[in-house]
């Protein structure tokens, strides 16, 4: 039995902790007091990933090109700096190199940085990545700046980059439920089809300049379909990393902060019986 100062057992989730962060289990709970606290820790260091995000998120669900009146202004998401430390620890060797092809907003290149990592990020906005940079300014030294890089992913990662990766780590548009921007290589204006072209190839892309034995790790979330039915999008990217060699290694729940759910629950599930969402999908490969 271990014991701290006053005598008392010290439970196994604390002594996980102290070697993992979070206990390495398949469910990942934001609302616990040690990641609240972590995420607090992060926020207070100056990241406001939300800005240079100037996002359309869809009220429908199911949103097509050219259709603006089905879409109302909401608070854009955003990622996790508590996430992000946990899964470049758990997944990424120390000082290790990592590859985003969907970057968005600041947060996954301040804290890889920030924590000794090599983060390079590509975005087909450019007003984001000027905000980018200079949130990594304001926080990081100048001589350890994220690398992000303006442009579409399809064509970017067809460059002969000199260096391999040791980790892909990623949050893609999930489908066109945020829209944001209406350019033409932009994947979240896309219709479904097309989306999942654009996408498969992307990720094919990236894995190829993942080093053999590294890992790839996307988050994401399912989507409903303008019927109000899934689309599969989480087995999809499941099976766009299988079809370029990738192992399917791991898969975590991450259980968001409630906030007005249970405000939805009671007056939305009465109506149509769907479920109200609290989670998110971690999806871990592994490159033979």
């Amino acid at each position: 039995m271990n014991l701290d100062l006053f005598g008392q057992e010290i439970i196994k989730d604390e002594l996980l902790r102290d070697k993992f962060i979070e206990p390495p289990f398949s469910v990942l709970d934001t609302k616990g007091g040690n990641w609240v606290n972590r995420k607090k820790k992060w926020l207070r260091i100056g990241l406001k990933s939300e800005i240079g995000r100037d996002t359309k998120v869809n009220a429908n669900l199911k949103p097509f090109k050219g259709n603006a009146e089905r879409f109302e202004d909401k608070q854009v998401s955003v990622f996790d700096p508590a996430l992000c430390e946990v899964l470049y620890n758990w997944f990424c060797p120390i000082g290790g190199t990592i590859l985003d092809p969907f970057a968005g907003g600041s947060v996954r290149g301040i804290v890889a940085n920030y924590l000794g990592y090599k983060y390079s990020g590509i975005d087909i906005r450019q007003e984001q990545i000027d905000s980018n940079r200079q949130q990594a300014m304001d926080i990081l030294p100048i001589e350890n700046q994220p690398q992000w890089y303006v442009g579409d992913s399809n064509e970017l990662l067809n460059d002969n980059w000199n260096t391999k990766f040791d980790m892909v780590m990623s949050c893609p548009p999930y489908a066109d439920l945020e829209v944001y921007s209406d350019l033409e290589c932009d994947i979240s204006n896309m219709n479904y089809a097309d989306f999942m072209i654009a996408y498969e190839s992307i990720i094919l892309k990236s894995c190829k300049l993942l080093k053999s034995g590294g890992y790839a790790c996307f988050v994401v979330g399912e989507v409903r379909d303008k019927q109000g039915n899934y689309i599969g999008f989480v087995p999809d990217t499941i099976n766009a990393f299988k079809k370029c060699g990738m192992n399917f290694y791991n898969e975590g729940i991450l259980l968001n902060q409630l906030g007005n759910a249970a405000m939805r629950a009671s007056s939305l599930f009465p109506k149509n019986q769907k479920l109200v969402k609290v989670h998110q999908n971690i999806l871990v490969f592994k490159k033979p």
